[in-house]
């Protein structure tokens, strides 16, 4: 039995089509749904990245994504959640960058996200591409460009390099200020959120600076947890 066939023949087992329906009413993607909770992905991600060379992982990874289900595209992006994988120019970043431009939703956008995030922290050269995605149509895509940049609100003690990658990043939140998607304004909101938590004195500069040319939801919630 081939790998792709053995993981679909996990996730048709654990399915609950009851659930199924709901999650196809919430998420509201047009793909198939199987009702599998996230904690079932988690398990069968980790099982397979503890058995599979990283060849056979990103073979399989890809294979899940190209199958549109939701639950196995969510299981595609466990399979690269690792802040290691040797060698780094391996694919996984390759994999991630093509799956980017097919984002439809935020559920399956934040799984990659979080795998994407950890190939950005290996390597943030990577953010010269990134930057790129802030001019995209795609809404999906711009929005990415934050959620995969999150990690450089939450360090504590951060390096010159860090600081300038995270003023470099708010650069862009103030480009998409005027931007009047929700999930764009949400996610600008996000990042100065957590960014207030470590970083007070620089989301107070935005917010003065831009604040005004954000939606009122989205200041508020930047500035929810403002000291």
């Amino acid at each position: 039995m081939s790998l792709i066939d053995d993981a679909l023949g996990q996730l048709q087992a654990a399915a609950e089509p009851d659930k199924a329906a709901d999650m196809a009413r919430y998420h509201k993607a047009d793909r198939p749904y199987l009702g599998i909770a996230n904690p079932v992905l988690s398990d069968m991600a980790k099982t397979y990245r503890q058995s599979l060379s990283l060849d056979d992982r990103l073979a399989l990874a890809e294979a899940l994504w190209d199958t549109n289900v939701h639950e196995a595209r969510v299981l595609a992006a466990k399979l690269l959640e690792q802040a290691r994988i040797r060698p780094d120019d391996s694919g996984a970043w390759d994999l991630i960058r093509r799956w980017v431009p097919e984002f439809d939703a935020w559920a399956i956008a934040d799984h990659v996200a979080i795998s994407g995030q950890k190939r950005l922290l290996a390597d943030p050269s990577r953010l010269d591409e990134v930057e790129g995605w802030t001019g995209s149509d795609h809404v999906w895509t711009r929005r990415a460009a934050l959620v995969m940049t999150l990690p450089w609100t939450k360090q504590n003690h951060p390096k010159p390099a860090d600081l300038a990658i995270r003023d470099r990043v708010l650069g862009w939140a103030a480009a998409y200020c005027p931007d009047r998607e929700w999930f764009i304004q949400k996610a600008v909101a996000w990042w100065l959120r957590e960014l207030s938590k470590h970083d007070p004195d620089r989301v107070r500069a935005f917010l003065d600076e831009h604040g005004d040319t954000m939606k009122p939801f989205a200041r508020k919630e930047a500035a929810r947890q403002l000291p």
